[in-house]
Order: C-alpha cells, then structure tokens, then sequence
C-alpha cells in the first residue's frame, strides 16, 4: 500500500514538474524577443536545436526508434508542421503582442475545437460535461482577453484574438493527427520526427541565420539552451515519465499547473497585469479542463466497463 501510494505520488510530482517546465517557456521566450528575435525565428530555434538534441539521444541510446514506415511520413510530417511549427508560431507570436498568461489561455482553447472536430469529422457525441466545458472556457477566455465584463479592461486587438485562437486549433490538431501514430512509434519517436519536420519548415522561412552572430552572446545562449533543454526537452521528458504513475485522465488536469505558472510568470518575473477579471477567466479554464476530463472518463466507462483507459489533454 505505502509503495503504491508512493509511486503515484512520485507519478504527481513527475507530471507537474512537466507542466511547471512547459509554464517556463514564456520566460525564455521574452527573453529572445529582448534579444531581437522574431517569434517565427524563436520556433525555428526551438524546432531545430530541440531535433538535434533527440537525434543524438536516439542515434546513442536508442537506434531502434529511428525506424519509422515510410507510408507514416506524411502523417509524421503534417504533425510537425501543425501540431508543432504553426501551432508555435501562433503561440509566440500572441505572446510577442498580448502577453504570456493570454496566450497560454488560448492554447487552453485545444479541447474545444478537438471535440468539435472530432463530432463532425468521427462522429463523437457532444455530452453535458463538453458542452459545458466548451461554455466554460468561452467565457473564460473572453474575461481573460478584457471582452467581458465590457468595460472592465481594455479588451486585445481582434488579431491577436484570430493568432489566439489559430494557436488553440493548431493545439489540437497535434493530438488529432497523432493519434494515427501514437499507437505506431515510441513518443520519443514521434517526437523527434515532429521537430525534424518542424525544422525543415521553419528554418528557410525565418531566416534565423541572421542571428548568427547573436547565438553565443551570453544574453541569448542562455535561453536557448533553457528553452531546448528545460521548456521542450525536460518538459517532455518528466510529463511522459509521469503517464508511467498516474492515469492520464489525472494527468490531463495536472497539465493546468502550465497556465497557473504562467499567469505567476506573467505578473511577478515578466511585470504583466493581471486584472480580478482576468484571473477569473483562468480558473473557469481549468475548470472546463476538468470537466471534459470528467466527460471522457465517464464515456469510456459506459463503454468499456471494469477497465482503465489513458487520456491525456495535451496539444
């Protein structure tokens, strides 16, 4: 008993230190922008430097996983260009014009377009929980951007709102295509393609080999490395290691500890203002994400009962 509670307290600490990782990643970010990068750029870097580090990984320590069908490429390459560059890109460039908390509550709009697509494209039935859970998250998201209550802050342009939300579908679109995959590959795997993928795009269009001469300034190797080691690589590693202790459904609401890191970035390390409202906006966010955990869950049980079934929320 005391070792199984023990594991599974190890599981909590290990997914929540992923999540905390992925919630320092707009610190590494703002300091790159300091530095004169785009944020096009700043996904260039992250897709690039972030596929080598795996490369040389897998190349020493597990070879076998470089092994993919040829017939998965496609697949492989439609996951990095949407599921991680663009998906990125948007992400970074919300943050370039808003801030680090409003563009990680965009991410959190991921569940809503997974399940609508998954309703028109699968045929998956909207339950009370999701519906509920896509309400949820539209008012939060609309307090958190100064929409509502008119008047309470001044609301983000409508194009920061169109970046916010392409970043939410291009979220989703990671676990949508995927899941063609995931059944496949080791995810060390596919996410080595996935980066490899995201390099091949974004590199020629950033036109990152202008910063160059930045790259060894002390002011910008720094939070490259933090970025590719700490934010992607550590990220993934701790919150992958931690699925091995705790069910996926529990991790999914665990992940939210990246926006509550955020928002404490965002006001106490980056000097953001966060209003009553806004915060208000983030806790019916989580919220909804506890919800459509719930949602699953239920369904899962209804149809495959006296079994246990992973889930996991991340874009």
């Amino acid at each position: 008993m005391m070792k199984e509670l023990f594991r599974q307290s190890f599981g909590y600490i290990l997914v929540i230190a992923g999540a905390a990782c992925w919630g320092l990643t707009g610190l590494f970010v703002d300091q790159l922008y300091q530095a004169g990068f785009t944020p096009w750029q700043v996904v260039a870097a992250r897709m690039s430097s972030s596929a080598f580090v795996l490369f040389l990984v897998l190349i020493l320590f597990e070879r076998e996983h470089l092994r993919i069908d040829r017939r998965d490429l496609p697949y492989l390459i439609l996951l990095g260009l949407c599921g991680m560059s663009l998906f990125n890109g948007f992400y970074f460039a919300v943050m370039d014009r808003a801030s680090l908390a409003i563009a990680v509550v965009f991410v959190y709009t991921s569940p809503i377009f997974a399940s609508l697509i998954a309703k028109f494209a699968f045929g998956e039935q909207l339950s009370l929980q999701k519906n509920m859970a896509i309400v949820l998250t539209i008012i939060g998201c609309a307090m958190a951007i100064g929409f509502i209550p008119l008047g309470g802050s001044e609301p983000i342009d409508l194009l920061t709102v169109f970046l916010g939300l392409m970043a939410g579908l291009f979220c989703a679109s990671y676990s949508l295509i995927g899941k063609y995959v995931s059944g496949r590959y080791h995810p060390l795997t596919i996410t080595f393609y996935g980066f490899t993928a995201g390099s091949v795009i974004s590199v020629p269009t950033s036109a990152i080999w202008q910063q160059t001469s930045t790259v060894l300034q002390i002011d910008v190797l720094l939070p490259m490395l933090a970025l590719t080691f700490i934010a992607t690589i550590a990220a993934y590693l701790l919150f992958t290691l931690g699925l091995a202790y705790v069910e996926s459904s529990r991790a999914a609401i665990l992940s939210s500890t990246e926006l509550v890191v955020s928002v404490l970035l965002s006001v106490f390390v980056l000097n953001e203002i966060v209003t009553f409202w806004q915060a208000v906006g983030f806790v019916l966010v989580i919220t909804s994400i506890m919800l459509t955990v719930v949602s699953f869950r239920r369904r899962v049980e209804r149809k495959y009962p006296g079994k246990e079934y992973s889930y996991t929320n991340e874009g």
